[in-house]
């Protein structure tokens, strides 16, 4: 199915993406041959790291190699092959057996490349180069300076020569050969169900760079058995899984190209890769920044009210206009290890991320609104704060991709979320907008949980003690900040742990200590003290004798803290309001004063 639906976008995108087995490179020198080939001047076109984006880029012959006896590309190569420099990093200087194998490369170049020319004996270019390489009396470059890793590509006045169709035609056949196996095969390709000749592997990796891992990065085979203990009855490559040359070398280019796009793929830092595409061509307005994991709030408006949208009478009858593919890939080694794919309808995966925003969005009192995190921010909020900010690489490797497989598919938050959440917030003391939403979407997608959905704001109705309880905490937070200003340890560096693990003994001594920060609010600020001690009253008086339990489980202490944040939230949205109705005041215009 993956590889069908790769090999579907190819055939959609085949002018956006590079001929058969080619693959862009940075190209170091160029080797200029004249237009009778007798001369070959070596054209240095390296740029420093800092000047990596000015660099010559081209798409050129690539396959995997390997093996002792590496086989060259056609055309381009590295200097190894296309001017024989020896490999000289070798701690004893240069040997017999390296001058031997540069010697050995660059004939098995030289061959490939007169292959070419003889092909095309009419194309000019082709006969510069075959003369260049035959001709004894031809002036070639001098070679001072050249690493044996260098990138070389020929040209011929304007022309390169790798660019030219009859070069990449005879490319395709050449890999064709060489990955056909030693004895070619021919069948029913199992993904285009189609008669042809049969891979024996798969010809062109998944590009370095493309999928990171926290052992570094390297190029991944997407299909490998190249070990008994892998193939079924111990047969090793594609024998047991047909695939024909057309279908392996198009799905390999088409997911190479999806990684490489900065709007359709995103990487999670140490742990893989996320890409996705459309049957249908174009970008949709609403998944691309979503995806992406930058949707401003009109996207995620619209993706809201998706989710009530009603099925058109085309819906209904089972016609989706487009579908939508997903893919999460890691590596391991030398094998790109998929993680997640989905295969679903466009409106299907909309309604899915709408429901995650609605179920995480979180109310920030101060700004009057309604916030939704990125998830790469909720995956940082699990990290250690340092009371700035959260501390970089502190945040649990992998979080982000599985948060990104919780809201394709609608599903669970991972196991590990609450616990851990709550374990950082009960050792920093901070509960801001992140760790607020995260808490929320844990507990709205929890089995059997106490309510519909936990909302995004302060819930008034709601009489629950220990979401009550969390609002207490907040308002005898507040009385002792207003009792006493300055203090360097507040009640909740003090008691928020203890308060959420074991609410019923900590309640009872923090309401003792009230009784004293009221006493001195009621002397020094009145009014503050009789509307806190009226609202603590009240709380208490909604909360049954006896309901609060010695202890909290994960679920009930994210049930506290979104009692506590809600209320906090709510109390800065009532500054927030007097302070703005206060300046409106002090702005309005002075009426006239009446003439005597």
């Amino acid at each position: 199915m993956l590889l069908q639906r790769l090999g579907e976008y190819a055939e959609r995108a085949a002018e956006d993406l590079p001929a058969e087995y080619h693959r862009a490179k940075v190209i170091d020198r160029v080797l200029r041959l004249s237009a009778d080939g007798r001369t070959g001047e070596l054209e240095d076109r390296r740029k420093p790291a800092k000047q990596r984006a000015e660099a010559l880029v081209e798409y050129v012959p690539h396959v995997q190699r390997s093996g002792v006896k590496v086989p060259p590309y056609l055309l381009v190569d590295t200097a190894e092959f296309v001017l024989g420099v020896p490999n000289a990093n070798g701690r004893n200087g240069l040997t017999d057996k390296e001058r031997a194998e540069a010697e050995r490369r660059h004939a098995a170049y030289r061959e490939l490349a007169l292959r070419w020319a003889d092909s095309v004996p009419d194309d000019p270019a082709a006969t510069a180069l075959r003369t260049y390489l035959t001709a004894p009396d031809v002036a070639r470059p001098a070679l001072d300076g050249v690493g044996h890793k260098e990138m070389v590509a020929v040209r011929v006045g304007t022309c390169w020569l790798h660019a030219l169709p009859s070069a990449q035609g005879l490319w395709a056949d050449v890999v064709r050969e060489r990955k056909g196996g030693k004895k070619e095969r021919s069948g029913l390709c199992l993904v285009c169900g189609e008669h042809g000749a049969l891979l024996a592997t798969i010809p062109e990796p998944v590009k370095k760079g493309s999928v990171p891992t926290t052992g570094g990065s390297n190029e991944g085979q997407l299909v490998s058995i190249n070990t008994a203990a892998q193939g079924r009855n111990g047969i090793q490559q594609l024998v047991n899984t047909p695939i024909c040359h057309r279908c392996g070398g198009r799905a390999m280019a088409a997911l190479n190209h999806l990684l490489a796009s900065p709007t359709q793929s995103r990487r999670f830092k140490d742990y893989g890769t996320f890409t996705w595409w459309t049957r249908e061509a174009g970008e949709d307005p609403d998944l691309t920044p979503t995806l992406n994991d930058q949707p401003d709030e009109a996207t995620i408006a619209r993706l809201i009210d998706s989710i009530d949208d009603q099925p058109t009478p085309r819906a209904a009858d089972g016609v989706d206009p487009d579908a939508f593919h997903g893919l999460t890939i890691g590596l391991n080694n030398a094998r790109i290890v998929v993680r997640d794919w989905i295969d679903v309808p466009v409106p299907e995966i909309k309604h899915t991320l709408g429901l995650w925003y609605r179920q995480h969005g979180v109310h920030e009192g101060w700004k009057r609104r309604i916030r939704h995190v990125p998830r790469w921010q909720m995956a940082l909020s699990c990290g250690r704060w340092d009371g700035q900010r959260y501390v970089r690489d502190s945040a649990p490797i992998g979080l982000e991709t599985e948060l990104m497989f919780s809201a394709l598919h609608g599903s669970r938050l991972p196991a590990r979320v609450l616990p851990l959440l709550v374990q950082r917030i009960h050792a920093d003391r901070n509960i801001d907008a992140p760790r607020a939403a995260l808490i929320r979407l844990a507990l709205n997608r929890t089995d059997h949980y106490r309510k519909p959905e936990m909302p995004a704001a302060l819930d008034e109705t709601d009489n629950h003690p220990v979401y009550l309880w969390g609002r207490i905490f907040a308002v005898l937070e507040q009385i002792q900040r207003l009792a006493v200003p300055g203090l360097n340890t507040s009640l909740r560096d003090k008691y928020l742990p203890t308060a959420a693990a074991a609410p019923d003994p900590t309640m009872t001594q923090l309401l003792k200590n009230a009784n004293g920060h009221l006493k001195r609010l009621h002397r020094e600020k009145r009014g503050a003290g009789i509307a806190l001690e009226t609202r603590l009253n009240e709380f208490l008086g909604r909360m049954p004798r006896g309901a609060l339990p010695q202890h909290l489980n994960l679920i009930e202490q994210g049930d506290f803290l979104m009692g506590y944040y809600h209320q906090r939230q709510a109390d800065f949205e009532a500054a927030a309001e007097a302070k703005t109705s206060a300046n409106d005041q002090s702005q309005a215009p002075v009426p006239a004063q009446p003439s005597a």
